[in-house]
């Protein structure tokens, strides 16, 4: 998915050292861009852009990254001492993310060989500061890396921004269907749609359910014969769910048909992502969900589209902002459910009615049916059931606080959950970081949602960079984090942007 985007690579240069020198910081910067793409580290491709000597070189470069749609960022690296006011009317003009690769093109100092000409030549130690200058004179928001570009650390520092910015762009044509309107009279899942809009780039449409089951009514009977059977194939199940004349069947069979129906508007639309409500499930001539879409909304997630449950259109866009970041491996929506109260192993059981995605699986998930009673049409119908596998990921979640957006991340360890016999659901358990009482405790102090967006691959730089680019506060709890010190940060952050908005 990755292979649409590119990353531009812009070396800072100068010439006041003459053209030779030109000539050298250009073959380093290809070497070294050759280097990055040969390594097998990277997940987008680096396309170098040249050396930038003057303002107007700069400037041209920026404008054609803005302009460039497969471009998703910029690297800047300065081989020489670069002036930094020469790059003030481009850096001003950018909109892409930007990353300051702080290095150098040989490793170690030539001890015994090094003259004023090699001196003057390799001054990254001097230009990347001027650069850096002029960034933070300007409250730049960027990402910068130190470190030698052949090193492993250095490259995968390097690929989780690129991850990022991949995400990044493809939010901002994003656009998130809400299924009818959310549960009445919460909080924590509405928030200003405008506002996301300027500040993330998604765009949030309400789309009538009578509008999708229009797509449920043209949907045709061999389409959902066969996604039938490719359920069968793809999960375990009972022997008896394949008897056609069985009410467990006829379950089944509708969750396909409304999985088919929900895919093609999808797509008719344009949506990356899209939210449900238990209590809206269409009415129209007789052509209903007859309860609410779990088992479509599971798979769809797999694919990659954003859900979030109960109208919650911000869980829906992280959720597919979390997919593009680790490619779908080991991810899912999620609810904080019940509490296992057990010393140490105090936990968290994670969970939903229906809508966890097989991502997270331990192993192959289970096709079930089972009465669901809640919502407007209370009845049996199809699910995944699975346990998520142990390990640690973290998790995330956006609120919008009135005056701005926070990210929360959360590091957790799953653990190996004892069985549920008695309910047939998707679930994950995990302990909060760095314990139970603080992580919950940090979660709730933060505003933190019920819903979250977890993955076993993402760490809390994926979410920094994020955080970074959108211009958002975040706030980490891990394993690290006391109560006192993160109140403190919680007021003081709250300081922070009540001036910054008094002050724009």
């Amino acid at each position: 998915m990755y292979k649409e985007f590119e990353i531009w690579f812009v070396t800072g240069a100068q010439l006041l050292y003459g053209g030779d020198a030109v000539k050298t910081v250009d073959a380093h910067s290809v070497e070294m861009v050759e280097g990055l793409n040969a390594s097998g580290n990277l997940p987008i491709k680096v396309i170098y852009k040249g050396t930038a000597n003057s303002s107007k070189e700069v400037e041209n470069v920026m404008r054609a990254a803005n302009n460039y749609d497969k471009c998703v960022g910029i690297i800047t690296w300065m081989h020489t001492f670069s002036p930094a006011k020469m790059w003030i009317h481009g850096l001003q003009q950018l909109r892409k993310p930007l990353l300051h690769l702080h290095t150098q093109y040989n490793r170690e100092i030539p001890w015994d060989t090094m003259d004023m000409d090699f001196m003057n030549l390799n001054q990254s130690a001097h230009g990347d500061r001027e650069f850096g200058h002029i960034c933070t004179r300007m409250r730049l928001r960027r990402k910068v890396v130190t470190g030698y570009w052949k090193d492993s650390d250095t490259q995968h520092k390097i690929s989780v921004w690129m991850r990022v910015c991949a995400a990044w762009a493809d939010s901002q044509d994003m656009v998130i269907l809400r299924f009818g309107d959310q549960m009445n009279n919460v909080a924590v899942t509405d928030g200003d749609k405008v506002e996301a809009e300027q500040r993330m780039g998604y765009h949030v449409d309400y789309c009538p359910v009578s509008e999708l089951m229009d797509y449920q009514s043209r949907v045709k009977d061999e389409d959902v014969d066969a996604l039938v059977d490719v359920y069968f194939k793809e999960y375990d199940h009972d022997k008896s769910l394949e008897n056609k004349s069985s009410e467990a069947y006829e379950k089944i069979w509708n969750s396909a048909k409304a999985e088919l129906a929900l895919r093609a508007i999808l797509k008719d639309k344009g949506a990356k992502g899209f939210t449900t409500n238990f209590d809206d499930l269409g009415q129209t001539d007789g052509c209903f969900f007859d309860q609410i879409p779990g088992l479509a909304s599971q798979r769809l997630m797999a694919e990659g589209y954003g859900f979030g449950a109960e109208g919650d259109w911000k869980s829906a866009a992280l959720y597919r902002t979390t997919w593009m970041m680790s490619l779908g491996a080991g991810c899912s929506f999620l609810e904080d459910y019940t509490l296992n109260f057990d010393g140490d192993n105090s936990s968290i059981l994670q969970a939903h009615m229906l809508e966890v995605c097989p991502l997270i699986s331990a192993n192959r998930p289970r096709l079930e049916v089972h009465f669901l009673g809640i919502g407007i049409r209370k009845s049996q119908t199809a699910r995944l059931v699975f346990t998520s596998k142990p390990g640690n990921g973290c998790t995330a979640t956006v609120i919008d606080l009135g005056n701005r957006f926070r990210m929360i991340v959360n590091d957790v360890k799953c653990i190996e959950p004892k069985p549920l016999p008695k309910l047939p659901v998707a679930s994950a358990l995990w302990i909060p970081m760095p314990d139970f009482k603080t992580g919950a405790t940090a979660w709730i102090l933060a505003g933190g949602t019920h819903h979250s967006c977890f993955s076993y691959h993402l760490t809390a730089e994926y979410w920094e960079d994020y955080a970074e680019i959108a211009g958002i506060e975040m706030v980490h709890i891990n394993e690290n984090t006391t109560i006192s010190d993160f109140k403190k940060e919680l007021r003081m952050n709250e300081v922070y942007y009540m001036l910054n908005k008094a002050l724009m």
